[in-house]
C-alpha cells in the first residue's frame, strides 16, 4: 500500500470508507483528474464581481422571490479553504439615518473563477438557500436540491475536486 492510499482526504472525511476508497484508487492509478475531466469538461463564463451578481440574483429571482434582496455577491480571494469557506454569506447591519438597515452579501471563493459551472452554481445555492434556513439541517439540504437537482453528487464531486486541487498544489 503506498503513502496516497493511507492518506487522509480533509474534503471527504465525511463520507463513507467505501467512497474514499474509490477516491483514494484514482489518485494512485494518476486517473482523479480524468474523471472529475470527464464528468465537468466546461468551465464558466462568469468571471467579474458584477457577472457573478447577475448570475446569484437570477438564481434567487427563479427560486426564493420572497427571500430578502442580495445587495453585494463577489469573488474574494481572501476565503480560505483551510477554514473551510468555499462561499459565505453575511448579514451586514448599518445605521443609516437613525435606522438599522440589513445588508445581505454573499462572496464566493476566487478559486471557483476557474472551476466548472455546477460547482459555481452549487456555492450559491448553497449560500443563497441560508437566506432561508440558516442551520445546514434537513429543511436546508432540501431546499438546495429544489434549486439545484442533483445538489449532493455535486457537492461529493467538488470535494473530490478540491483534493485534486490539492494533490496538483503539492506536485509543483
Amino acid at each position: 500500500m503506498t503513502s496516497t492510499a493511507l492518506m487522509p482526504l480533509k474534503y471527504l472525511q465525511a463520507y463513507p470508507q467505501t467512497l474514499q476508497d474509490q477516491v483514494r484508487q484514482l489518485i494512485v492509478q494518476n486517473r482523479l483528474g480524468d474523471y472529475l475531466e470527464q464528468r465537468y469538461p466546461d468551465r464558466h463564463e462568469v468571471q467579474s464581481d458584477k457577472a457573478l451578481y447577475a448570475y446569484a440574483l437570477a438564481l434567487k429571482q427563479e427560486h426564493l422571490r420572497n427571500a430578502p434582496n442580495i445587495d453585494k455577491v463577489l469573488f474574494d480571494n481572501r476565503l480560505d479553504l483551510t477554514h473551510r469557506a468555499l462561499g459565505l454569506h453575511t448579514t451586514v447591519s448599518r445605521v443609516q439615518g437613525g435606522k438599522l438597515k440589513a445588508k445581505k452579501e454573499i462572496r464566493v471563493a476566487s478559486l471557483f473563477k476557474e472551476a466548472a459551472p455546477q460547482f459555481l452554481k452549487m456555492i450559491v445555492v448553497h449560500e443563497l438557500a441560508h437566506f432561508k434556513e440558516s442551520e445546514h439541517n434537513k429543511a436546508f439540504y432540501k431546499l438546495c436540491e429544489h434549486m439545484q437537482p442533483g445538489y449532493h453528487q455535486l457537492e461529493f464531486d467538488l470535494r473530490v475536486y478540491l483534493t485534486w486541487r490539492d494533490l496538483q498544489s503539492a506536485d509543483r
